[in-house]
Parts: structure tokens; sequence; C-alpha cells
């Protein structure tokens, strides 16, 4: 039965590769319609609200941490509550987020504008925007098991991320109080028509590195991500 509505349906190609990403046909193809619609492409309903993916990340942020969360409980069950917190941060952070977008191919679905391809959380939020898409159209557990089973089990190595520090504004900032240097994070651009946000890391009043997103935590992130990597830290 759901092979013959897929023949007959309108979004075939969409049916095709939500199929391929998750494992199941969609029901509601209009929640996944906008899972992949970026920001950046947002239709405007007038009054300041325009429709894009970002309710659909915020609620897919909140089931993939609860999914998280549930997951390292179990599989560490020994561990305290400080290493559950910070590997729950690891496993969702903007950086492991977009990189398991980018194996699973949303960086190819995602509609966006063109002047939007080099913000690097936008994969990352369309991930997560998936996640709420699933949760509407499927329920809870289908998206626990879709998490569980073709993203963690796939695509992480809980061990390995043991080892990985994903936080580079707190990297560098410790780096500065060990090295008693002053470290600034200014905004230097506010784009009131994109909403972007640009600021700059300055190490003892100089300039080392930049970082642009439509949110200044995630363009602070990668400022740091930047001068980390400049100053060899």
């Amino acid at each position: 039965m759901k092979a013959i509505k897929f023949l007959f349906s309108k979004d075939k190609a969409l049916s095709a590769a939500i199929k391929n990403l998750t494992g199941f046909y969609p029901r509601n193809h209009s929640v996944y319609k906008l899972a992949l619609s970026h920001r950046s492409v947002a239709r405007d309903l007038g009054k300041g609200v325009k429709l894009s993916n970002e309710r659909l990340e915020y609620l897919g942020d909140a089931v993939l941490g609860a999914v998280v969360a549930d997951m390292l409980f179990k599989r560490f069950p020994y561990r305290d509550e400080g290493f559950l917190t910070e590997m729950r941060s690891r496993i969702v952070s903007r950086e492991n987020l977009k990189n398991i977008a980018l194996k699973l191919g949303l960086d190819k679905l995602v509609q966006k504008d063109a002047g939007a391809g080099s913000f690097r959380s936008m994969y990352g939020d369309a991930f997560e925007a998936l996640i709420g898409a699933i949760y509407i159209d499927k329920g809870y557990n289908t998206t626990h098991k879709f998490i569980i089973s073709r993203i963690i089990d796939i695509h992480l190595d809980l061990h390995s991320l043991e080892a990985i520090e994903l936080n580079f504004k707190s990297k560098i900032l410790n780096w500065a109080q060990k090295e008693k240097h002053n470290v600034i994070f200014e905004t230097i651009e506010e784009n009131s028509n994109s909403r972007l946000i640009k600021v700059r890391l300055l190490v003892d009043e100089k300039e080392i590195s930049t970082g642009q997103d439509f949110s200044k935590k995630k363009a602070e992130q990668i400022a740091a991500e930047s001068a980390c990597a400049e100053l060899g830290i």
C-alpha cells in the first residue's frame, strides 16, 4: 500500500529522499519540506512572520537532546552527571550536527539562498529540523529509533567523542587566562534585512579572526574555532 501511494505521490522525489534517509515513507510531506527550508528563503507571511525551519529546529533540538540523554544514561550506568552532560553537549554540538548532516546528504536537499552557502550551522540546523519533522509525522518512538539506529549507532563513536574539545570559545578563553592574554568578542556588523551577525575576536587588541551567523553565540563559536586554528591552540 505504501509503495502504491508513493507511485502516485506529487512529491515522489521528496518521498524517495526521506525514505533513503530514515527508512520510511513520509505521511506529511509539507512538514519535511518546511524542515528543509532555510531561513534565507523563508516565505514572508506578513507582520514580521516568516515561514522557515526555525520552529522545527527548536522542536528537534529538544527531542534530540532527550533521546541522547536517555541513551547516555543507559549506556554509561556508572558515570556521573557531569560526564553525561558534557557528552550530550559534544554529541549535539553545532560542529558535530553539521558533520552528521553532511554525511546524510542534507546539503543537497536544503533549500537556501545562494548567498547563504557559507554559513556552517545551516545543515546542522536542518538536521534538527528534520528530527522535529519526524517527531510530528511519526511520533516519539519512531524518532527515537531513527536517532539511535541510523545516527548514533552508525555515525558516532562515543569513546572518541570523550577526547574531543568542541567548545572553542571556552578553549580560547581558558588559554587566554592561562597565558595572560586579553580576549574580546566584538560585534562589528548586524544586517537587519538578513539578520546576519558578524563578530571579530581580538587578542590583546589585535584582530585574529571573524565569524558570522544568524546567532551571535554561533558566530562567536565560529570565530573562536578559527582563532584556535590560527594560534595553534
